[in-house]
């Protein structure tokens, strides 16, 4: 590999695969160290060279690839030799961190405010709201609804929410 990031780690591997997924993953594992094309990427990786273009211009609009166009005197044709810079990583993984922080504190505040009901028998949860509305029973199946206790739920978010914070505070 030409760049220093370790796609084991389970972090960096989701956030890449949620990125470019599998196929782009293996054209990131085997892409040939400095700048090389497009086409010589694909004949390496084994994976088709549109799936390798589309890898290569997400990595490129998240500054995690680069390219240089040289021109060919004889034909005029553009050549894009493309470099792997995987540096800003870091950076990215902060930004999907703070989107992951915001809908778990938009979902803590559902949880605050709502009162919910759950049918014991095929597990859907209602609000409130719905569960009195049919007389808390089941809409779904037609069994009794009890009310859930969902403190557990909302310690459960907060403590994600801490190691959210914490994790950011120490990029930032």
């Amino acid at each position: 590999m030409n760049f220093l990031v370790d796609l084991n780690n389970p972090v960096v591997r989701e956030c890449i695969l949620k990125l470019v997924g599998e196929e782009g993953l293996k054209v990131i594992r085997n892409m040939p160290p400095g700048e090389v094309t497009d086409e010589r990427i694909s004949e390496v990786t084994g994976v088709l060279l549109n799936i390798v273009r589309r890898t290569l211009f997400i990595l490129y609009e998240n500054r995690l690839a680069s390219y240089r166009r040289e021109r060919d005197t004889n034909s005029g044709w553009l050549t894009y030799l493309w470099t792997l810079n995987m540096d800003n990583i870091e950076s990215l993984l902060t930004a999907e961190s703070r989107k992951l922080l915001k809908n778990l504190e938009t979902r803590l505040e559902f949880e605050r405010d709502n009162m919910f009901y759950v049918c014991e028998s095929c597990g859907r949860r209602y609000l409130f709201e719905t569960a009195s509305e049919s007389s808390f029973v089941c809409p779904a199946c037609g069994a009794r609804l009890d009310f859930e206790d969902n403190k557990a739920l909302i310690a459960t978010i907060k403590k994600r929410i801490g190691e959210i914070e914490s994790r950011i505070g120490a990029r930032a």
